[in-house]
Order: structure tokens, then C-alpha cells, then sequence
């Protein structure tokens, strides 16, 4: 496994008493882990379509921030507590702003919107050449983490990372999208917003069929309870066939965990608007429970 320049950055954590030639135990990805206000200024740079103005607005309110900073945090925990294994990090470079790792790109609109999610390939994308070019890097990123969780399972077990906003606000994702989200988070409006789940697992396809692991889901809601936190199960988002999340569950059933955490629980504070300052406190109180969850998968031979 190898970090890509402006695709995914991979991270290895190595426990004291592993085996130098290991494949990794636990493998944690964060498809939505371009959250520097950097990362999208890189790439919209690079783009010919005539872009929303003040985009970078729905790239803050929409990455996961607070998600790169946890999925590494969770790591260091594990490899202390089994100190004969590996935890590795995949974390995308790519805006979802522009287009989505964890979404499948061949999936038409009415599929998205029945899963309530965010466009692969987002519509102000209207050029050839963008298209090639985010394809390719969707692509890459991909095939990176294709290779890796071939190397990490069906042995080892996959944590899907990712955050949101604290409240649901619904608003279309088209051309007049940051005019929609600068109204909806007026003060006045804001908190008239559905407030979401602190943390919450994403394991319930459309059927309501659970694909979550149960015993570690146990044991996360009896963790974050000691730290006085609660877990929720598919109050958000169905685990929906258009995204690649869905996809990695099926092809390793049993193996997986796929959470959302509030990212005012990371957030230093919560701004929507801006690149946010995650807490380092905040993210260890997370951390521990996440780790000690993914731990059951490793107990008694598991």
C-alpha cells in the first residue's frame, strides 16, 4: 500500500510485536477525507467547468470533517491494545464536492435519490475533459482501495469512516446550491433542522435486511454509553446499493462496520462554512470506544 499525491493518503500503524511482513488486521477507510480547504482549491483549479460561485461553501458543509483526524486516532488505540497487529488508513484526497469515492458513478439520479444521498459525479461537472479527468482519479482511488482490502480481508476487518452535520438540512444539490445552504443555515433556520444521531450505524439496506456485525455494534452502544454517547441503528441513511460502502459489505459480509459520527462531537466548534479545528480530546473520547468495538471482531479467534 502506497500514498497517491492528490488520490489517497495511506497511513500504516504498526503494533510493537507485529510481524514485519503482516498484512493489516484492521483496515479503516474515509472516502469523503479531503476536509483542507486546500484540497478543494487543488483540484478546482485544475477544472474547466463553469463552477457554482463560492463553492468551497458546500465543501465545507458537506466532507467529512473530523473523520481523517478520528480514523487515525482509532488506529493508534488499536495497535496499543493488540500490539500484535496493523491498522492502516485510507483516507481519499478527492472532494466529494466535485466527485464522490463512495459513491457508484454508473448509478442513475433516481437511484441516489432513493438512497438520499449526494450525486456521484456532481451536475456542475459539465465539460469532457472534467469528466476524464475525475473519473481517472475516482478511478485510481479506487483501485487503491480495492488492493488494500484484498490484502486485509476477509481476515482482518473494515471500518467505513465517515461524519456529517448535526442537523439534516435538505436542500437540492444543483447550480443554486450554496444560496440554499447559506439560507438554511441562517440563525433563525438552523435549528429548525432535524437534529441527527450523535453516532450511528449504517447497516440496514431498503429491506431493513441488518448487515452490521452485532456483537461489535453491542459493544460499540456499551462504550460510547461510559463515555456518554449514543449509538443509533440506520436512523440516518439506508445502506444503499449506489454507494460503494454497500458494495464492500456485501463482498465481505460480517467484516465490516460502516459509522457516521456528529461532527459537532469533533468540531472545535462546528462551523459549516470554514475548514474546522478538530479536538484532540473530543477525538481520543471517540477514538477508544471505535477501537475497543473494532477489537471484538479480533477476540476468541474472530
Amino acid at each position: 500500500m502506497r500514498s497517491i499525491p492528490g488520490v489517497v493518503d495511506v497511513a500504516v500503524f504498526r503494533g510493537a510485536e507485529a510481524r514485519a511482513d503482516a498484512a493489516p488486521d484492521l483496515l479503516i477507510e474515509v472516502p469523503h477525507g479531503a476536509t483542507r480547504t486546500e484540497d478543494f482549491a487543488a483540484l478546482e483549479a485544475q477544472l474547466t467547468s463553469p463552477l457554482p460561485a463560492s463553492l468551497v461553501d458546500f465543501f465545507h458543509v458537506n466532507t467529512d470533517a473530523g473523520a481523517p483526524e478520528l480514523a487515525a486516532a482509532v488506529a493508534r488505540r488499536f495497535i496499543l491494545a493488540h500490539p500484535a497487529r496493523i491498522a492502516a488508513v485510507l483516507c481519499a484526497r478527492i472532494p466529494r464536492t466535485f466527485i464522490d469515492c463512495n459513491r457508484r458513478v454508473d448509478a442513475s439520479p433516481e437511484a441516489f435519490a432513493a438512497g438520499g444521498v449526494t450525486p456521484g459525479l456532481m451536475p456542475w461537472i459539465t465539460t469532457a475533459e472534467d469528466r476524464a479527468r475525475l473519473l481517472g482519479l475516482y478511478d485510481a482511488y479506487v483501485g487503491a482501495f480495492r488492493g488494500a482490502a484484498r490484502g486485509a480481508l476477509p481476515a482482518g476487518a473494515l471500518l467505513l469512516l465517515h461524519t456529517y452535520a448535526p442537523r439534516d438540512v435538505g436542500v437540492e444539490v444543483d447550480a443554486n446550491i450554496v444560496q440554499s445552504l447559506r439560507a438554511a443555515y441562517q440563525p433563525e433556520v438552523e435549528p429548525t433542522w432535524p437534529l441527527r444521531p450523535e453516532v450511528d450505524v449504517i447497516g440496514r439496506d431498503l429491506d431493513g435486511r441488518d448487515w452490521s456485525p452485532a456483537p461489535v455494534v453491542d459493544r460499540l452502544r456499551a462504550l460510547l454509553a461510559e463515555v456518554g454517547v449514543t449509538l443509533a441503528h440506520g436512523a440516518t441513511y439506508p445502506l444503499h446499493a449506489s454507494t460503494l460502502a454497500h458494495g464492500h459489505v456485501m463482498e465481505w459480509p460480517g467484516r465490516a462496520l460502516c459509522v457516521e459520527v456528529r461532527r459537532d462531537l469533533l468540531a472545535e466548534p462546528f462551523e459549516p462554512f470554514a475548514q474546522m479545528r478538530i479536538g484532540v480530546e473530543k477525538t481520543e473520547r471517540l477514538a477508544g470506544a471505535l477501537s475497543g468495538a473494532m477489537g471484538t471482531f479480533f477476540e476468541s479467534g474472530g
